[in-house]
This record gives structure tokens, C-alpha cells and sequence, in this order.
């Protein structure tokens, strides 16, 4: 059999993820990027692999599938990855409550980690702030990549290991079953098709992203310039307030008096969707968020209120020799209220994958794996009959 053409729209890291799935499998891909390189959510996050915030059962299986590739990827590619781990830190006793209960229960819902005494996060973690430190759980499945390098690599690996095509400044304006059509008048043949253009929700199928419930999520982030002589932060950090964002911790029945907590203390936190965490690249750079502002509330200009509750959090949970900005930046992405992500066929032969909201480093390449068997295996049976 002719090996099928699959063109990919979009080559941010659910694009690209596919197009590694597709082109492992013997297809003869074409990626399609509207700009020079990916420029939105794909490259406008902290880096993290993280498996510890997926619920258990098959969204952290497809988060320790993605681990694995990236892992995989890394050793192949020469990507950077660290594979540093995470630390949620309790400065509060309502965030000791729910770090200890969801401790008790993680060996039986499939998740390695456990419970530290403050001396022993700090050796995990110097970054962590000893002051009222009350413990950490640490958890050795995460990992970083540099997303603003990681990316353009990734592409960059694909076309020479695979014969990946990758057609950048190439806007997909229209696609029917069999071709898709660029702005500057291009066609492009397929046998299959999958689109991954993150959060343009206007340009290819705006009804149907629309009646999947898409949401539009924009976070502001910052990072600082390379750390003094080489300091290293340790592992992924993150503050209590982070138990009120992943779904993992929703099994404690500790998490609702920490969230009425927050809520009364600090409800411009809640406004604004803050949740502090950071992560070090390879360059030494501490990238630091971030918020969270839905559909209507979006706008061009960051608040620099954002910026400074966001920072004035951080700095009650970790330490930095360093904490001047280099760089503040907000990016924007797509996301389903309840979903990890959505998929959909349009039309025969044509898929749409979005919604993977802040999880796409740590989602999109299992979720790439299955997506790909599914779609792939249909189309050959049916050429085949």
C-alpha cells in the first residue's frame, strides 16, 4: 500500500506531536505553521512535564505516556530535559491536610510520591522558602524542556529523521475531504488531516470548536535572567494555592476548607485565577506565574496588578538569589471546562484536535499516540475494504 499523506495544521506541540505519531507510523507528513515558527501557547510556558497534575486513571496514563516519549525524545533528538521532579510546598496547615491525605491515597491511584520534613525538601529544593515551611510532596515523574528552544527543535528533528515536511508562513485558510487550501492560493492533497491550530477557533471549522464548549484561557508569566554562579532552584515548584487548580488534589475533602480559606483571605487571587509556580530552564532562567482570564475578559494589555500578586505569592513560598525580570509576556490557549482535550471529524478524513489548556507539554504526545492509532487504523481498513 501507498503510504498515507497526512497533512498536520499547526506546528505548536499538539501539531507537532501528531506529526511524530503519523510519521513513526510510516506516513508521509506535511506540517503546516502560519508563522515562521510556533509563536503562541506552545512556546509561552514554563516548560513542564507534569504528570502529578493529571487525575488518576487514563489522563495521568496518557501523561506518563507523553513522560516516556519526552524522555525518549530527548535521548534521541539531543532536546534538553531535566528530569527534576516537583515539589508542592505547605506553608499553611490547611495545605499540610490536603498534601498528607493525597500522599496516603497516591500508591493506590498509580502515582509515585511522598511526603518531605522541611530539611528534606530544602535538599530536593533549594529554591523552597524555609520560613514557616511545614513539609513538601515530592514527586519524581515531572520534568522541564525549554519550550521557546524545544519546539523549533522538535520541528527541526522530525524533518530530518522523518522527512517531515514543514511548510512555514503557510496560512490554512479552507480544507474539504481531500485538500486543503492556503491563503496564497496552495493546495495541498491528504488522505487524512489533522488540524491543530490551539486557540484560532475563527479560521478552520468556528461552529464546530464553538458547540465543543472551547474556552479561551489567557495567563501572564515572567522569568528572571540566568540565576548567579550556576544556582539551580531543584525541582519544579509549587505553592499551596496550586491544590486549588489540578484536579488531582479534588479526592482530598481537606481541599475545600484550603479554597474557602483563599477565598476569604484573598479573594483578588480567585478574581484572577492565581496560582504560583516556577520551573528553571537550561539556561538558568526562572520562569514565574501565573493567572488565568476567560473568553470576555481577555484583552491586549497585561495588568501589572496580575504580575505583582503573582509575585508578591511567590515570594512568600520560594527564594531566589536573584528576582529581577528579564522578561513578562501572556500567552493565550484553548481549553475545555471539563475535558483534558476534545477531538472531532468534521468531515471524512479531517480531525480536529484541540483544548489542551496548560497541559499540552505534559498531554499532547500520549494523547498524539492514541489519537493517531485510532484515525490511521480507521482510514486503512476502509481503504483496504
Amino acid at each position: 500500500m501507498t503510504a498515507q499523506r497526512v497533512l498536520v495544521v499547526g506546528a505548536g506541540i499538539a501539531g507537532l506531536a501528531h506529526a511524530w505519531a503519523a510519521a513513526e507510523r510510516g506516513c508521509r507528513v506535511t506540517v503546516c505553521e502560519r508563522s515562521s515558527a510556533a509563536q503562541s501557547a506552545s512556546i509561552r510556558n514554563f516548560g513542564m512535564i507534569w504528570p502529578i497534575g493529571q487525575p488518576a486513571g487514563e489522563q495521568h496514563a496518557i501523561a506518563m505516556a507523553s513522560r516516556k516519549r519526552w524522555t525518549r525524545l530527548a535521548s534521541e533528538s539531543g532536546i534538553w530535559l531535566n528530569p527534576c521532579g516537583s515539589m508542592h510546598l505547605a506553608h499553611r496547615p490547611d495545605e499540610l491536610a490536603v498534601l498528607t491525605e493525597f500522599a496516603s491515597q497516591a500508591p493506590g491511584l498509580g502515582y509515585e510520591c511522598k511526603l518531605l520534613t522541611p530539611d528534606e525538601v530544602l535538599t530536593y529544593s533549594p529554591g523552597a522558602r524555609r520560613d514557616g515551611l511545614l513539609a513538601g510532596l515530592f514527586s519524581p515523574t515531572e520534568a522541564c524542556v525549554n519550550p521557546r528552544t524545544a519546539i523549533a527543535d522538535l520541528a527541526g528533528w522530525l524533518s530530518s529523521r522523518y522527512g517531515v515536511r514543514i511548510m512555514t508562513n503557510t496560512t490554512v485558510v479552507g480544507i474539504d475531504e481531500r485538500r486543503a487550501m492556503s491563503a496564497d492560493g496552495a493546495h495541498i492533497h491528504f488522505d487524512q488531516a489533522i488540524v491543530c491550530s490551539g486557540a484560532d477557533a475563527d479560521t478552520l471549522f468556528p461552529s464546530l470548536l464553538r458547540s465543543l464548549g472551547i474556552r479561551l484561557c489567557k495567563l501572564q508569566m515572567m522569568r528572571t535572567p540566568p540565576q548567579p554562579g550556576g544556582w539551580r532552584l531543584g525541582t519544579h515548584l509549587a505553592s499551596g494555592l496550586t491544590l486549588r487548580h489540578y484536579r488531582n488534589f479534588s479526592i482530598c475533602s481537606g481541599l475545600r476548607a484550603l479554597a474557602s480559606r483563599v477565598a476569604s483571605e484573598t479573594p483578588e487571587l480567585d478574581r484572577y485565577g492565581i496560582h504560583v509556580m516556577a520551573s528553571q530552564n537550561d539556561r538558568g532562567e526562572v520562569i514565574l506565574g501565573d493567572s488565568h482570564e476567560y473568553d470576555d475578559e481577555i484583552d491586549s494589555f497585561d495588568k501589572p496588578l496580575v504580575d505583582n500578586l503573582i509575585l508578591r505569592e511567590l515570594r512568600n513560598v520560594i527564594s531566589l538569589p536573584d528576582w529581577n525580570l528579564a522578561e513578562r509576556w501572556h500567552g493565550i490557549y484553548a481549553k475545555h471546562p471539563t475535558l483534558p482535550f476534545v477531538h472531532a471529524s468534521p468531515l471524512p478524513r479531517v480531525h480536529v484536535f484541540t483544548g489542551l489548556g496548560g497541559a499540552g507539554m505534559t498531554l499532547a504526545f500520549g494523547a498524539a499516540e492514541r489519537m493517531c492509532e485510532m484515525w490511521l487504523t480507521e482510514h486503512a481498513v476502509t481503504h483496504a475494504s
